[in-house]
């Protein structure tokens, strides 16, 4: 398994929603409860792309504890002077993502860059965990395999202690 896709707040977004319907209040900007993702392996690497459009980029940060990685981000509301706003229905505010990822990615070599709003993640699967052909060679001899037991190492040391 790659990874385990975890939301925080996607219970808090719906009653949210619910709160601002019981007020009257749809139509009005509210912070943002997560971002949509796609997540995928293509080859050797793991990619997950995450919708942050009007994001600042240098608000942007990943970081990586064990398996988790987190992305944090922030979309600012705009400052507008004399600005009496007919509708403000774009999220806004900060929000955050977890994903726990499997131990067969390679989080040393993660890569991130960020391009009209997405936010894409690239994660190589570590060598260790990928495929590969195993050969199998013809022995014209059986190998030998020489068996032990508990009994015959104890009694082993047992003589080794006689004979000292």
């Amino acid at each position: 398994m790659m990874l385990t896709a975890y939301d925080p707040f996607a219970a808090t977004s719906a009653a949210f929603r619910a709160l601002d319907q019981l007020a009257g209040r749809t139509g009005t900007a509210r912070a943002l409860s997560g971002m949509p993702m796609d997540a995928y392996r293509v080859g050797d690497k793991f990619v997950a792309h995450f919708d942050l459009p009007g994001v600042d980029p240098g608000s942007i940060d990943l970081s990586i504890e064990g398996t988790t990685l987190t992305v944090t981000a922030e979309r600012s509301v705009p400052q507008l002077e004399n600005a009496e706003w007919a509708v403000a229905e774009r999220p806004y505010g900060s929000y955050t993502r977890q994903l726990v990822l499997g131990r067969s990615l390679d989080t040393d070599r993660l890569e991130a860059s960020y391009h009209d709003g997405v936010l894409t993640v690239s994660i190589p699967v570590a060598e260790k965990a990928r495929a590969r052909k195993i050969t199998v060679t013809r022995a014209d001899v059986p190998a030998a395999v020489e068996g032990r037991t508990i009994e015959h190492e104890s009694a082993g040391r047992e003589q080794r202690a006689v004979e000292s």
